[in-house]
């Protein structure tokens, strides 16, 4: 089990759980040290081929540059790739990279959009398309079929657009007056779906739009209707696509501020969501409730990377930590029997701002799972066959 971190100072860096072995402590490995020039790191993503163990590791960084590598099974870098989105100003950051099959998208909080492909030798000149959103963007996040993407920030309304029209229109004029945009309930070009605000609250005021975080819901239909926001104002809200443009369930979650970092587990019905004080939990998507909290941390988790047996969770106390993960009851409103520890804490000197999961060891498995068939039908043939003594004809 891999996972990689970025930090303030720009540092690339590889943790290998221990766990569950309590007599060794685990370390993070500098995987690439930053420097002043390139600044913080502010977004990751990871992919592998199918077949291969090797991952690909997508960066942003804060003063626009970012990066491709190419990470062998050892945690050699075999390839690089380097461009700079010049389009992001100063205050201005990425909200969102995603590596996909062919092609590397990111995207900035003044709504830079960009697809740059991958390219097998650093030589070449890489093909790049560049898209224009709407500006003031928090989160923004690609779904896994790469049709679609969704994004939402201060003021800005959750909203789905279709990729390949996003990056074929090339709207001047979307950061038009607040004023107009309310009046006016026309999508634009590319975009396929917006969210409604809801209702006003109990004094009859309008309530703020602050989405600091955002996924998509996969399911077994790898549907990308379902989503999932944070507010600023401490609420989880789940919107179904093709209902309603209002969330069809609105949870108040947080304890401390609003929720800082919200991702899906991969056991059914739960997300991980944290807020701004030091509080990170379970929910269940069902009914909102908290399945279970982890204790002992001293710091708002900024980043959450779920792995099916794992959760590795960064925070502003310089400190990476590694939770153990149990799945929800399976009827809505039961006794939750197993709740997540912190079973491994590791300092990092530096400020953490992202965590990834290395899917890498999903190829591993299904690898060597073949290996074993083969093995075991290669074994059954000689099982099979029929002594012969040495004494017959």
């Amino acid at each position: 089990m891999r996972f990689f971190s970025g930090d303030e100072l720009g540092n690339l860096k590889i943790l290998q759980p221990k766990t569950p072995s309590p007599d060794i402590t685990s370390e993070p490995l500098i995987l690439r040290t930053g420097n002043a020039e390139i600044g913080g790191v502010q977004a990751l993503s990871t992919r592998n081929d199918p077949g291969s163990i090797s991952t690909l590791l997508a960066a942003g960084y804060s003063n626009g540059a970012a990066g491709l590598l190419n990470i062998a099974e050892d945690n050699t870098i075999t390839h690089t790739q380097k461009w700079t989105e010049t389009r992001l100003k100063p205050g201005q950051r990425y909200i969102g990279i995603h590596c996909a099959e062919k092609n590397v998208f990111s995207c900035t909080s003044n709504g830079a959009l960009r697809s740059i492909s991958i390219e097998q030798n650093p030589s070449d000149n890489p093909t790049s398309f560049t898209g224009l959103l709407p500006t003031r963007l928090c989160d923004w996040r690609l779904f896994e079929d790469q049709n679609t993407f969704a994004y939402g920030g201060d003021e800005v309304e959750l909203s789905v657009w279709n990729t390949e029209r996003a990056f074929q229109n090339q709207v001047e004029d979307l950061t038009s007056s607040s004023k107009n945009r309310k009046r006016n309930d026309t999508l634009f070009p590319g975009e396929i779906w917006r969210a409604k605000n809801v209702s006003n609250d109990n004094l009859g005021l309008r309530q703020p739009v602050r989405i600091t975080s955002l996924c998509y819901l996969s399911s077994s239909s790898q549907s990308s209707n379902h989503l999932v926001t944070g507010t600023q104002l401490g609420s989880v809200r789940r919107y179904d696509t093709r209902t309603a443009r209002k969330p069809v369930s609105d949870w108040r979650t947080a304890k401390v501020g609003g929720v800082e970092a919200l991702e899906q587990g991969f056991n059914q019905h739960e997300i991980f969501v944290s807020d701004s004080g030091s509080n990170l939990s379970a929910l269940d998507l069902r009914n909102g409730r908290v399945l279970y909290s982890y204790k002992g941390l001293a710091g708002a988790v900024s980043s959450i990377a779920p792995s099916p047996t794992l959760m590795v969770s960064v925070a502003k106390d310089r400190y990476c930590r590694v939770h153990s993960v149990f799945p929800a009851p399976d009827q809505p409103g039961e006794r939750q029997e197993h709740r997540g520890e912190v079973l491994e804490k590791i300092y990092t000197k530096s400020i953490p701002t992202v965590v990834v999961w290395d899917r890498s060891s999903t190829q591993k498995a299904l690898l060597k799972g073949s290996e074993e068939i083969d093995k075991d039908s290669d074994e059954d043939i000689w099982d099979n066959m029929q002594d012969v003594d040495d004494d017959g004809e």
